[in-house]
């Protein structure tokens, strides 16, 4: 029987009917993403399946479990097996085959798991959270920034099982590239680890940097002649995908040191120094996220104070014209009252005389508040 039939067998579809289940599996779960060349469709959740043999890829297909079995007694080569959004259902042949941990197997299959390092005997568990930055031609109040998912990673002495969650993260194209370095691979499945920990960790920074890009276009509005009018809830949406980001890349921090200090039976030594570099980037990522969110309350507090000096100027405009029209108030007011004995009431020359006197008053009043900046 061909490892793609023994997969089949494993995640259960094997059964009569199971081309059909597989057609109906597919038309549900549409975003699985087979696009690129080095997937195959193997099964609904099985991506690809392929045996390593100091670093080069074995040809052909042969019996899954027998493969498995002689690698395990020869201590040579392992299995890559990747696998994305698989059920319970699907996952349990695997687990059984490969003797995982049912809490690791919980987290692989549930997802929404913070980034850890967890070991099972021989078996390292490591949880990823992945990121990808959502091209959007407008930045409003509510655009969706970053996007998450997730890879989990199973790494024993002959294996390397990848267990991807969300639209994003393929591993195609990283197997491919892995491919080309059989120097690399030759090191066992601490090089898968250490390859997926660092493309994961490349990508925030990728996202960062466009993040950044947002946030410089917001600092530019903002400090615009028009800025006050400035949608702030384009700041907040921004300060929610960084938490989304810190989300992903904090946690991260103690396991990718604890893969680049403590001797780790399944990890080549020579790959440990690879995770430093790793751990490098992380940190470059995490100050900047830090050093964008400060930025960014910088710039809220920058638009309120715009807003607070836009309301008194407006506040000080408003006075000098309720000033300017006070005083014809006040003066034609008083002659409405209708009192026989009045002053200037029967002079010839005392309507004109009123009338200059609320003019120069208005006049003088109106150079005042314009050489003080109130209108």
């Amino acid at each position: 029987m061909s490892m793609a039939g023994n997969l089949r067998k494993v995640t259960g579809l094997s059964k009569v009917g199971g081309f059909r289940k597989v057609a109906r599996l597919a038309r549900r779960r549409p975003r699985v993403d087979l696009s690129h060349p080095a997937r195959s469709p193997l099964g609904s959740a099985v991506v690809n399946c392929v045996t390593y043999k100091d670093g080069v890829r074995v040809p052909g297909s042969g019996d899954l479990f027998e493969t498995v079995e002689r690698i395990r007694r020869s201590d040579h080569g392992f299995v890559w097996l990747g696998l994305h959004e698989p059920t319970v259902e699907e996952f349990a042949g695997v687990a059984e085959l490969f003797d995982l941990h049912p809490l690791a197997v919980e987290d692989a299959v549930e997802a929404h798991q913070r980034p850890k390092l967890e070991r099972y005997g021989d078996t390292l568990f490591a949880v990823f959270k992945t990121v990808c930055y959502v091209e959007h031609q407008e930045l409003t109040s509510t655009s969706e920034v970053v996007d998450t998912g997730e890879i989990m990673v199973f790494v024993g002495p002959a294996f390397v099982i990848t267990v991807r969650h969300g639209r994003h993260g393929s591993l195609g194209p990283l197997r491919e590239e892995l491919e080309t370095d059989p120097d690399q691979l030759a090191k066992g499945p601490g090089a898968v680890l250490h390859a997926v920990a660092d493309q994961v960790v490349d990508e925030y920074l990728n996202v960062i940097d466009a993040v950044q890009e947002d946030i410089d276009r917001v600092e530019t509005e903002v400090f615009a002649e028009s800025g006050a009018r400035a949608d702030p809830g384009r700041i907040y949406q921004l300060k929610r995908e960084l938490l989304e980001l810190r989300r992903a890349v904090a946690p991260l921090d103690r396991p990718v040191q604890e893969l680049a200090t403590r001797p780790i039976r399944v990890i080549d030594p020579e790959i440990q120094a690879y995770f430093r570099d790793v751990s490098d980037h992380l940190l470059r990522v995490t100050e900047q996220i830090a050093a964008s969110d400060e930025l960014l309350n910088s710039i809220l507090q920058a638009h309120l104070a715009q807003v607070s000096v836009a309301q008194n100027e407006d506040m000080r405009r408003i006075t000098a014209w309720a000033a300017l029209i006070a005083v014809p108030t006040m003066v034609t007011g008083m002659y409405g009252m209708n009192f026989t004995f009045m002053p200037e009431l029967r002079w010839r020359f005392g309507y004109p005389m009123v009338l200059v006197v609320i003019v120069v008053a208005c006049v003088v009043l109106y150079r005042a508040f314009k050489r003080n900046g109130w209108l």
